[in-house]
């Protein structure tokens, strides 16, 4: 078990370079999600079938394919991935002192792929708010943006945390495949470093790593108790 204290600054690395791919994937997702939830309860039939399409290719899709296809498909779109540099956010990823572009392709399959999820417990949350208060909001003559903006995403916010946090924490533990992909330095590879070619036991660096992980998903999931505990009580 001496590897813990030996070679903590690699594990701290490793958690800390899985915590900044977490947390950007995780806003990715909500962002995207949120679009493709709207997409899909959208009045207009091509969106909803757009919407539909999405969630029913990436929730069906094994996220070691999309990992491939983010790894190695990308890259033979352009070189050393120029296309996806956004103005604004390669300061961010500088800051992040991490490989570039298999940091942003492991990004890229994460929010994707976790989008599809996000979508569906947005959907959700949307179903549980009465359909009285749609109709209370078009007949004093908001548009659907309007109500959606104002009526409904503010009521369905609440029946979708639940289901969200669960998402988010099956989302971190998905994470543990990008170490297998090209991102140096991650809790994953950490692990695969430490046993393959330094030589450490199995056992006590998997304890290290599970650790690691327990750390960002205890947390959330002790939090969305709590919130499902005060929404019970509420009802």
């Amino acid at each position: 078990m001496s590897v813990l204290i030996d070679k903590f600054d690699v594990f701290a690395g490793g958690f800390w370079l899985t915590l900044q791919i977490c947390v950007l994937a995780a806003i990715g997702a909500l962002i995207v999600g949120a679009v493709v939830a709207v997409l899909r309860i959208s009045p207009v039939p091509p969106l909803r079938a757009l919407g539909t399409a999405y969630v029913n290719v990436f929730r069906n899709m094994p996220l070691t394919v999309v990992m491939f296809f983010a790894a190695f498909g990308l890259p033979a779109l352009g070189s050393n991935a120029d296309f996806l540099r956004v103005p604004g956010l390669d300061a961010v990823f500088s800051r992040l002192d991490t490989d570039l572009p298999y940091f942003r392709f492991a990004l890229i399959a994460l929010t994707l792929y976790t989008a599809a999820f996000v979508c569906e417990a947005l959907r959700s949350g949307v179903n549980a708010v009465p359909a009285g208060q749609a109709e209370a909001a078009r007949s004093l003559g908001l548009t659907f943006g309007q109500n959606l903006r104002y009526v409904v995403m503010p009521q369905s916010w609440k029946a979708s945390v639940v289901p969200l946090g669960s998402v988010i924490i099956a989302m971190i533990k998905n994470s543990a495949l990008v170490g297998f992909f090209g991102v140096v330095g991650d809790l994953s590879q950490t692990a695969d470093q430490l046993t393959s070619a330094e030589g450490y036991a199995f056992i006590p660096v998997a304890i290290g790593i599970s650790i690691g992980y327990l750390i960002m998903t205890v947390p959330l999931g002790a939090f969305l108790d709590r919130v499902e505990k005060r929404q019970a009580v509420a009802r």
